[in-house]
């Protein structure tokens, strides 16, 4: 099967729950939609990052929705100083509205894949009921004590020091200095950081008792793959954070980024280079629903 012909993008507006409008790009199916896909990505990381995958699951009949979390990239407001959010919004509200605009009722399966926090915005969701399976790339707790050695300083150095006085002096969080990705909302970066210095994030935060059956109720089939090279998400940061997931169907794979020249890392996931590992991702999603050829 040939998949020659590449799918054009239209940008379009997302309205959220309490009115926020997000910037949002859908990649028509090619030739025709077999399913809807939405990507939930990582914090700090814009749409565009996404945009080769989205490329990829659109000429392989799945209509798919790239967007971006209201204070990044197409959903930033005109100054980040003194906009107020919360980290949970990108989950409930966000990611929501896309779930909302492609949840159609013409039996299209809607799938989300995930990358890093697009894991934690699974369970925040309001409707994810409405999602069919979920398949997610370096979805992790955060944890420092679950990082390697010489990863848990730096990461401590810049949650500590570095980060903490840069946003103290811009009114926001300048990951773009850093080199890092999209600036963060200050609101965002303090509750990052402050949820990461639980070994399960947010599940063990004693202020946030009602996380645990918020993810309970999630019940739909669940991958989490993680590269063995991924420093800020190895595979016990996973197991802790998706262990919340308790009564869903959960499978883990471990990823060895044989062959991969740069490896695969945290970002690598979604590199032209990873393309086997989009497919792999796509079949797995097909695969995952009631009745589905094995």
């Amino acid at each position: 099967m040939s998949h020659a012909i590449a799918p054009v993008p239209t940008t379009m507006a997302l309205t959220a729950a309490d009115g926020y409008v997000l910037g949002a790009t859908l990649y028509p199916a090619v030739p025709r939609p077999v399913a809807r896909l939405i990507v939930a990505g990582a914090t700090a990381v814009p749409q565009g990052f996404y945009r080769r995958f989205a490329e990829f699951a659109a000429a392989r009949g799945f209509e798919t929705l790239t967007f971006d979390y209201r204070g990044i990239g197409l959903s930033r407001p005109p100054s980040l100083k003194g906009f107020r959010m919360s980290l949970l919004d990108w989950g409930q509200l966000d990611l929501a509205a896309a779930v909302e605009e492609m949840a159609g009722n013409d039996g299209l399966p809607l799938y989300i894949i995930g990358h890093s926090y697009g894991g934690h915005a699974l369970g925040l969701l309001p409707n994810h009921h409405k999602v069919a399976a979920f398949y997610g790339f370096g979805v992790g707790a955060g944890w420092h004590g679950w990082m390697r050695r010489s990863e848990q300083f730096k990461v401590l150095l810049m949650w500590h020091l570095v980060l903490p006085v840069l946003t103290r002096w811009k009114g926001y969080c300048p990951w773009k200095m850093l080199g890092l990705g999209e600036d963060l909302p200050r609101d965002a970066f303090v509750q990052w950081r402050h949820w990461c210095g639980f070994a399960r994030y947010f599940f063990d935060d004693p202020q946030m008792p009602d996380m645990q059956d918020r993810y309970a109720a999630v019940t739909l089939p669940l991958m989490a793959a993680n590269a063995v090279d991924d420093l800020w998400a190895p595979a016990r940061s996973r197991d802790a954070f998706m262990s919340g997931y308790r009564n869903a169907p959960l499978s883990t794979c471990d990823i060895h980024p044989e062959g991969a020249a740069r490896g695969i890392g945290h970002m690598g996931y979604f590199r032209s280079s990873s393309q086997a590992l989009w497919q792999d991702a796509l079949d797995w999603l097909v695969q995952s629903r009631p009745g589905a050829a094995r």
